[in-house]
């Protein structure tokens, strides 16, 4: 197909055309790769939900134990990963140590 030939209009819809195909194309290999998962699983005797389940190394996927707590509220406790919750931040602010909130 010659395209230096071919109109602005004739390009605008053949990139459309090019579009709709690309996502129907990407629809059927997620499809067919589900599939072959699905028959891979089935195969070995795993339920999908079990493959689903677990992360890259093999564990379940679960909560983490909480490290801090409040001493005068116990309802507020953090677990020391991710953003350090108001109250943590201004106990440390205040000039306390982080070690007296420990479990």
């Amino acid at each position: 197909m010659d395209l230096s030939n071919m109109s602005v209009g004739d390009l605008r819809n053949l990139q459309e055309q090019i579009k709709q195909e690309m996502k129907k194309r990407e629809v059927q290999e997620v499809q067919k790769a589900r599939e072959q998962i699905l028959a891979i699983a089935q195969s070995v005797g795993v339920p999908l939900k079990d493959l689903i389940a677990t992360n890259a190394r093999g564990a379940k996927t679960g909560t983490v134990a909480v490290r801090y707590r409040h001493p005068d509220n116990s309802s507020q406790q953090w677990t020391g990963r991710g953003r350090q919750p108001k109250w943590v931040k201004e106990w440390v602010e205040g000039g306390k140590s982080l070690d007296k909130l420990r479990v």
